[in-house]
């Protein structure tokens, strides 16, 4: 007999996760030993592109990552049915373990039956935080391709939509969260791409500026114009992806990078554990969006960040700008991830190749 490797930590916790789960008929669908000890195989796949937003569509709300105060939720419901949506919650939706909005169990199965209702026609999630990536091993990835739909937001929910693509091929939406405020900006760029996206689509950068402090001004590392798949997110969630199933192949990709309320020594340590853990230097360009809240503090020993990401990136020889309009700000685009598009720095736009939805 061929000796079988068994993680037994993985093991245990699947284990248990199953039992609690399989008391709300879940439990097959959310984890199995063999689902954990021998996930699907990374590689390339066809790309599934989920059905487009209408008004009267229902809209799944979860919470997969922190937990978040009654004020959240008012004006999460308040901005989706502003929409003309319809809105079903998550069983779990208002837990608290924590940091965590629930116990990993209890998120999986919110996720889990979000995708399997055929009442909800996309998911979207009311916050980011901490905690979506203790979950990616105990999905069931077989389940969510079979129930394609759209899944939406930003920061934490980075590793979400990573995974899922990953393993499924689905295309993930990197924009607002369900609480996250719908300027005209974020609303406009919602609209063309997750409702009305069934032709490529032009994103400009907004000139507004919204963010806030200093560093919320476009502006070129390395110039040039770039086409590739386009894929990224949050930095942090990025950088504790690698290494392990879920890293992405940075390769010929055009990449987006933002993150928030992180001093420059540790945007230089995640960039720098991106450039020797995974392939980001074979990446066709980076767009930098708007790092708010990362500048260090005054008197302290610091580069700036500026020179924190001019040092990181700027000797890659592909293209590189700042400041382009996503991020922890006011005015953030939609950006879907999987899709081919093609940035030019000079020009200051992001021309979506191929429609996003179906």
């Amino acid at each position: 007999p061929v000796p079988i490797k068994i993680n037994l930590l993985k093991f245990l916790r699947c284990i248990s996760i199953k039992l609690i789960l399989m008391g709300t008929g879940l439990g097959m669908v959310a984890c199995s030993p063999l689902t954990v000890l021998d996930p699907p195989p990374i590689g390339p796949r066809n790309v599934i592109k989920p059905k487009a937003l209408k008004k009267g569509d229902t809209i799944g709300l979860i919470a997969p990552a922190s937990p978040f105060t009654a004020s959240v939720l008012t004006k999460a419901l308040d901005q989706i049915a502003a929409h003309g949506f319809e809105i079903k919650l998550g069983k779990n939706l208002q837990n608290q373990f924590g940091y965590l909005a629930g116990r990993d169990e209890e998120r999986i199965g919110d996720i889990h039956s979000m995708f399997e209702d055929e009442e909800v026609d996309a998911i979207w999630c009311i916050r980011g935080g901490y905690g979506t990536s203790r979950i990616l091993p105990y999905l069931d990835y077989d389940l969510i391709a079979k129930h394609p739909k759209m899944l939406i937001g930003y920061s934490d929910i980075t590793a979400l939509i990573q995974a899922i693509y990953l393993k499924t091929g689905l295309i993930g939406f990197h924009g607002p969260v369900g609480s996250s405020t719908m300027t005209a900006y974020t609303d406009q760029y919602f609209q063309l791409v997750a409702m009305n996206g069934f032709e490529p689509v032009s994103i400009e950068l907004n000139n507004n500026h919204s963010g806030s402090g200093t560093n919320n001004i476009y502006r070129v590392i390395t110039p040039g114009e770039v086409t590739g798949e386009l894929v990224g997110g949050n930095l942090c969630l990025l950088a504790a992806l690698a290494g392990t199933e879920f890293q992405m192949d940075f390769t010929d990709k055009l990449v987006f990078l933002e993150d928030v309320g992180e001093k420059p020594y540790r945007i230089d340590r995640m960039l720098t554990q991106l450039l020797h853990s995974s392939n980001l230097a074979k990446a066709k360009g980076i767009i930098l969006g708007e790092f708010a809240d990362c500048e260090a503090k005054e008197g302290e020993f610091s580069l700036t960040l500026k020179d924190t990401l001019d040092f990181n990136l700027g000797g890659l020889e592909i293209p590189v700008c700042y400041g382009f309009s996503f991020g922890h700000i006011s005015d953030l685009c939609t950006l879907p991830v999987g899709i081919m598009a093609t940035f030019n720095t000079e020009k200051k736009r992001l021309d979506l190749l191929e429609n996003a939805v179906v």
